[in-house]
């Protein structure tokens, strides 16, 4: 009988995987530059991979989450610009989190010509829990502004210059939220579109130990 996911088998696993998959070269990687393949193909793989030893729920692009039994979603990237991109919920998960956790695996990919096969080398891995998927500017801005007594309009205005999506009385509202419970630290960077962009680069290049992001493979310069 398989066992259940957890987290912290995720991780366990998550590194294994790493540790397995990085230098092989394979012949469907060839030649392909476009992210989002590269980046199906992990995820796939990944979850063939969990589902050898785990019981599961594997996700997909239509319920959102690639692991929902571990509220978790699954995403690959490049090294050369650590990024992706997730659907647009609401504009308070700038502020208080994604409302899931992150799995993320970076990659630099070399291609060798004369065996026409590509390779992948895991070179940084790190599992973010849901409370610190928030945008980092964001959260150390308003965190800021109430450790120095602001009130609900000086947390409204700070929203309104840095375009949090949402009406006045949205974002009126909002304030109140978070003078009453004030967000976390979050450690991504989210751009504003019609999908979020989420950028990795200050977690892939985090040298100190912060609760709730676990640095499985720490990226080495």
């Amino acid at each position: 009988m398989k066992e259940m996911l957890t987290i912290k088998s995720l991780i366990t696993e998550a590194e294994r995987f790493c540790s397995l998959n990085s230098g092989i070269y394979r012949s469907e990687l060839f030649g392909v530059t476009d992210g989002k393949a590269v980046g199906t193909f992990v995820e796939h793989l990944f979850q063939r991979f969990l589902a050898e030893r785990y019981e599961i729920t594997a996700g997909n692009s239509a319920n959102g989450l690639d692991l929902p039994s571990v509220n978790t979603d699954i995403k690959v990237t490049s090294i050369k610009q650590p990024q992706s991109s997730c659907p647009f919920r609401d504009s308070k998960q700038k502020i208080f989190g994604l409302g899931y956790n992150l799995l993320v695996f970076v990659y630099k990919k070399v291609d060798d010509a004369k065996k026409k096969k590509g390779m992948l080398d895991f070179v940084s891995c790190n599992f973010i829990e849901k409370n610190r998927t928030a945008d980092f500017q964001t959260t150390t801005g308003l965190q800021k502004i109430i450790s120095n007594q602001g009130n609900q309009d000086d947390i409204f205005a700070f929203l309104v210059e840095h375009n949090i999506p949402g009406d006045e009385v949205t974002l009126y509202n909002m304030a109140e939220d978070i003078l009453k419970n004030p967000p976390q630290i979050g450690y991504l960077t989210i751009s504003n579109a019609l999908q979020w962009r989420l950028q990795y680069g200050r977690i892939v290049s985090l040298t100190d130990k912060v609760d709730g992001i676990e640095q499985i493979i720490r990226f080495a310069k």
